[in-house]
């Protein structure tokens, strides 16, 4: 134990990355599957469909089906295209293997944020509240969770949190550095993974307009326009023929469709950031953070103006606040450490401070426990990772007409690029009655159908038979607790049982698949 002290004393911020790192480790090898549609559809999907010579999503301009740019952006998925690249090249062909490596790939970037959140809290107030912040960042409930996802919302946070330390480091002295202008590029890169990081960037180049910094502020334009042409122009004016082309559309097609996705209150945010930072400590972080502005410009101003923005735009996904979380949660904390320094009340109930962040802790660690282990949206992965033993299925038929339209098939994990007949209420089944009678077709059939949760499944099965009257029944694939969890409470999330039935006219045998 006095050996253990000594290396915390004196190798503290190590000692953190390293719990940090642990924590995620758990996540990376039992936090399976993929947490929302854009960090496995947007990212994965179509990172390997390049590496195999297909494209998933029609994003390239040579493929068939594309009718140019759509809005993405080539940085972060191009990142995954060329690490897949290497994983193919060392003969790796097991889709779960493969994001293994991935997740531990995100999990190391991530402990960037600890480091760095550290040392700016470090430098800000002092050591005892730099460890608060590290151990808050490396163990808060979902941070392992969420770091080993591949989500651009939470990739861009090491980029942005790098360069805001480069810049609080060096702002205040008011000298000239060079650091300014990495921050800058690492600004761009963090750009370039998210489009809607320049309003935390403009917040924080705004700050340094207010000091009149205006030297350093030349030097992380420059940083930033370097790397954005680099990651962003170049990429797109080869692809395109002009540059930022993605970006434009991004722009345009979000500006069209702002309520076109979940629309609600413009406290959204602020309750959803209540509750994640779990109550009595979110209300305290809540008083820090808007205590914080004056001494702490440089996270407080770009933090409130991401905030603020997304509080007002029409479109609420869970996921866009996810980038200043980090950044709210190290405002907050020194911004509280100055509201109980100065004030008498709470000097006087210090016990209650304990007992708020004893539940805190006690909660977060519950969460956590759960959490980082959560195979999410396990029958999706686990059904595709069954079919993928059958070879040649080319063609798969999707059913969910009872309420909800049908949910895309992981293909990565089936490894086949296939074709798929997604019959919901949208698209009824009578659409494929051309198909079916047409002799001439009969090898654009489906070889596998996947009926979406139980309900009222043998009549949806017996509409299905009407046209496809040689279909068995294969097996069924099971969400993971805390996905049904999800399901039951609310619907939306789309975590259902999977019933998978085969087409005997092309595989009259079932295969015995253990998984």
């Amino acid at each position: 134990m006095i050996y253990f002290k000594k290396i915390w004393q004196e190798k503290t911020l190590f000692c953190i990355l390293v719990i940090a790192f642990i924590s995620r480790l758990i996540a990376v090898f039992f936090a399976k599957g993929f947490g929302m549609h854009d960090d496995h559809f947007l990212v994965i999907e179509a990172a390997q469909s390049w590496v195999d010579g297909s494209d998933y999503n029609d994003w390239l301009p040579w493929s068939p089906g594309n009718t140019g740019p759509e809005g993405h952006s080539f940085f972060y998925v191009g990142i995954h295209f060329l690490l897949l690249t290497l994983i193919k090249w060392f003969q790796i062909d097991d889709p779960q293997s493969k994001m293994i490596i991935i997740r531990l790939l995100h999990a190391l970037w991530s402990l960037l944020v600890i480091n760095f959140g550290y040392k700016i809290v470090e430098k800000a107030s002092d050591k005892k509240l730099a460890v608060q912040v590290g151990l808050i960042l490396a163990l808060f409930w979902f941070f392992p969770w969420i770091s080993v996802r591949n989500l651009p919302e939470v990739a861009s946070i090491p980029f942005l949190i790098w360069s805001i330390w480069l810049i609080y480091k060096n702002h205040e002295t008011k000298e000239f550095s060079l650091d300014f202008l990495w921050a800058g590029f690492l600004f761009g890169m963090a750009f370039s993974t998210r489009f809607q990081t320049a309003l935390f960037i403009s917040g924080a180049g705004l700050v340094l307009l207010i000091y009149w910094q205006w030297k350093n502020l030349l030097f992380l334009v420059i940083g930033f326009i370097i790397s954005v042409l680099l990651f962003e122009g170049i990429i797109d004016w080869v692809l395109w023929g002009k540059p930022f082309a993605e970006m434009q559309v991004y722009i345009q097609y979000n500006i069209d469709h702002s309520k076109d996705y979940i629309i609600s209150a413009w406290y959204t945010y602020l309750l959803l950031l209540g509750g994640i930072l779990l109550p009595p400590v979110s209300l305290f972080l809540f008083a820090g953070f808007f205590r914080s502005w004056k001494k702490y410009l440089l996270l407080f101003l770009p933090t409130f103006i991401f905030l603020v923005f997304h509080s007002f735009f029409p479109n609420k996904q869970e996921r866009f606040i996810l980038t200043i979380v980090p950044f709210f949660i190290i405002t907050g904390i020194l911004g509280w450490n100055i509201i109980i320094s100065n004030s008498k009340f709470w000097y006087n109930r210090k016990k209650i401070l304990q007992v708020c962040w004893y539940f805190f802790w006690i909660l977060n660690f519950i969460l956590m426990l759960f959490i980082s282990t959560h195979y999410s949206k396990k029958s999706r992965v686990e059904s595709m990772i069954y079919l993928s033993h059958y070879k040649d299925i080319k063609y798969i038929l999707t059913e969910n007409t009872n309420a909800y339209d049908t949910k895309l098939v992981a293909e990565f994990y089936l490894g086949q690029w296939i074709h798929t007949f997604d019959i919901s209420k949208s698209y009824p089944l009578d659409s494929l009655k051309k198909l079916v009678n047409d002799p001439d077709n009969k090898d654009l059939l489906p070889r596998f159908f996947i009926f979406e949760e139980t309900k009222n499944l043998e009549n949806r099965v017996l509409k299905v038979r009407n046209y496809f009257p040689n279909i068995e029944y294969e097996t069924t694939i099971n969400p993971g607790f805390i996905d049904n969890l999800l399901y039951r409470l609310n619907p939306i999330n789309a975590n259902q049982t999977i019933i998978i039935y085969r087409n005997k006219d092309f595989y009259p045998q079932k295969m015995h698949i253990k998984l």
